[in-house]
């Protein structure tokens, strides 16, 4: 789950940190924790010779309704 949360937020977040190394990639959230690990999160998997560098190809979102994964197989539960 942290991991498709994850890759919601690089979707969102990769066009800040590209074009804007000096501004806060996210503005209204609040300084701590959540957000510097995003933040790095970020960084690592999107800059080239990085360790964690994932090529923009294999760069996957997963998005939701709400934020969650439903089983929708063979019809939705909720």
């Amino acid at each position: 789950m942290k991991i498709v949360k994850a890759a919601v937020i690089v979707i969102s977040v990769c066009c800040f940190l590209q074009g804007c190394a000096s501004t806060d990639p996210l503005p209204s959230w609040n300084e701590g924790i959540a957000k510097e690990s995003i933040v790095t999160f970020v960084e690592k998997t999107t800059t080239p010779g990085s360790a964690d560098f994932v090529i923009e190809q294999e760069r996957i979102a997963v998005f939701d309704n709400d934020g969650t994964l439903w089983s929708e197989q063979p019809s939705y539960f909720q």
